[in-house]
C-alpha cells in the first residue's frame, strides 16, 4: 500500500512540474517577415522587416548598422537614424521598415567574404540584417519567415528548411528575437544534397566555379559520423557554400553553415581539414572570451585532426606526423593571449589542448577524455574562457587539472 501511494505520489509531482515547465516555456508570439530583394544592377539588396500579427508587443527594434552599407531607411511610426543605429518604433498595429545593403565587403587581404556578380551573390544573412536589440513586452517571442525576391531564372540555397510557401522558417531556439544569419548563395547555381547520419548536408555554389560539391559530401561520408559521436548536438541541417575568385582564399563558418573557398584542400599539406576545422566551430556555436581565441581556434584545430584519425581517414603515422610539425610551427610562441589567433598560435594550442586530453585520460584511468569537455562547453551557449575550460576539465577530471595552470 506504502509503495502504491508512493507511486501515486511521485506521479502528480511529475505531472505539476511539467505543466509547470510547459507554462515558463510557452511564450506569446508575434510575427517578423523578412523581405530580401537582390538586385544585380546595383548589387545590392532590398531589405524589408514587417511586423505583423500582435506587434504591439514590440515598443522598438534598434538596428546596429554600418553606414556604409545600410543606407536609405524608411518606414512606419518612428525612424530615427544615429551614427551607428538606427532606432525604430513601430505603430501598435504594425508596419515595415525598409533599408538597402550595399553587398560587396573587402576584407583586408583584397579579397571578399561577400560578393555580387551579375550572375550571382554570396553572402551572410548577418549581413543583410545587421544585429538588433528590441525592448518588448516580457514573456513574448518572436516567429519569423524570411522571403525572397528573386531575379528571373536565380535560385537560392539557405540554411533555413523551406515551407510550401516558399518562404523559409527562421528559428533560433536561443534567441528570443530571430533574424537571418548564416551563410547563403543565390543566382545560377548548383546544389548537391545528402542525408548523412540524419543530417541534411547541402553543398552550393555558382556554376562555373570549379567547386567539387561530390567530393564534398564523400568527404563528409567519413568524417561526419565521427563528428557526431563527439558533437551529438550538431544542427539538423548544414549548408556548404564555396564559390572561387574574387572570394576571400579561407573558410569561414556561420550558424549552421559555412564558406570554404573553391581551392582550398579538403586535407591540408600539414594533415588537417579547413573543413573539419569549420564544421567543428558550426557544432560548437562558440564565442571567445577576451584573449581567448587561441582555444576556440585550437579547439577545431585538433578535432581536424582527430576527427580524421578516427574516421580512418588519415593513418596514425600521418596523424603523428601532423601533430609534430603543429608543434614545429608553434615552438617559438610563447605568449597565446592574444585578441585572434593565427598559424602558430593555433599550433602551439593543439599541443596544450593534447596535453590536456592526455591529463584528463590518466586522471580518470580512460575514463574520461578532451571530449567530455568540449560536449559540456557545445551544450551552454556561453563565451569560451581559459577559466571556464579548466573548470569543466577539473568537473570532468573529478580533480584538479595541472596542465591548464601554466602563463598562456
Amino acid at each position: 500500500m506504502k509503495s502504491r501511494y508512493s507511486y501515486f505520489v511521485i506521479t502528480v509531482l511529475l505531472l505539476v512540474w511539467s505543466s509547470l515547465s510547459l507554462a515558463a516555456d510557452k511564450r506569446r508570439l508575434y510575427y517578423v517577415d523578412y523581405k530580401v530583394k537582390f538586385q544585380p544592377k546595383t548589387h545590392s539588396a532590398q531589405v524589408e522587416i514587417k511586423l505583423g500579427k500582435k506587434a504591439e508587443y514590440v515598443r522598438w527594434i534598434r538596428l546596429q548598422i554600418d553606414p556604409q552599407y545600410h543606407t536609405g531607411f524608411k518606414g512606419s511610426g518612428s525612424v530615427e537614424k544615429q551614427e551607428n543605429h538606427v532606432l525604430w518604433k513601430p505603430k501598435p498595429e504594425g508596419g515595415t521598415l525598409s533599408f538597402n545593403v550595399r553587398i560587396n565587403h573587402r576584407r583586408s587581404s583584397g579579397k571578399y567574404d561577400a560578393f555580387f556578380t551579375d550572375d550571382w551573390v554570396m553572402v551572410r544573412g548577418d549581413d543583410l540584417v545587421p544585429p538588433v536589440r528590441v525592448d518588448m513586452e516580457d514573456g513574448t517571442k518572436a516567429r519569423a519567415k524570411l522571403y525572397f525576391d528573386l531575379p528571373k531564372g536565380w535560385s537560392i540555397a539557405t540554411p533555413y528548411p523551406r515551407y510550401s510557401s516558399g518562404a523559409y522558417k527562421v528559428d533560433h531556439p536561443h534567441r528570443l528575437f530571430d533574424r537571418p544569419t548564416g551563410w547563403m548563395v543565390a543566382g545560377k547555381i548548383g546544389v548537391k544534397r545528402e542525408q548523412i547520419n540524419g543530417i541534411k548536408v547541402s553543398v552550393a555554389a555558382p556554376k562555373r566555379q570549379s567547386v567539387r560539391r561530390m567530393d564534398i559530401l564523400a568527404f563528409l561520408n567519413w568524417n561526419l559520423p565521427t563528428l557526431l559521436d563527439i558533437f551529438p548536438s550538431f544542427p539538423e541541417r548544414i549548408l556548404i557554400v564555396s564559390a572561387g575568385n574574387p572570394m576571400w582564399r579561407g573558410a569561414l563558418s556561420g550558424p549552421n553553415s559555412l564558406y570554404m573557398h573553391a581551392e582550398r584542400p579538403l586535407i591540408s599539406e600539414d594533415g588537417t581539414s579547413p573543413l573539419i576545422h569549420e564544421m567543428v566551430h558550426v557544432a560548437m556555436a562558440a564565442r571567445s572570451g577576451a584573449k581567448s581565441d587561441w582555444l576556440v581556434e585550437g579547439l577545431a584545430e585538433y578535432y581536424s585532426l582527430e576527427i580524421m584519425r578516427r574516421s580512418g581517414t588519415i593513418t596514425p603515422q600521418r596523424f603523428e606526423k601532423a601533430h609534430k610539425q603543429l608543434a614545429e610551427r608553434g615552438k617559438e610562441v610563447t605568449n597565446l593571449s592574444v585578441d585572434r589567433s593565427y598559424g602558430p598560435i593555433t599550433a602551439k594550442a593543439v599541443g596544450v589542448l593534447r596535453d590536456l586530453n592526455s591529463e584528463i585520460r590518466k586522471k580518470t584511468n580512460g575514463k574520461a577524455s578532451l571530449d567530455n569537455v568540449v560536449k559540456a562547453l557545445a551544450t551552454k551557449r556561453e563565451e569560451i574562457t581559459l577559466n571556464r575550460v579548466r573548470k569543466v576539465a577539473e568537473q570532468v577530471a573529478g580533480v584538479p587539472i595541472t596542465t591548464l595552470n601554466g602563463k598562456f
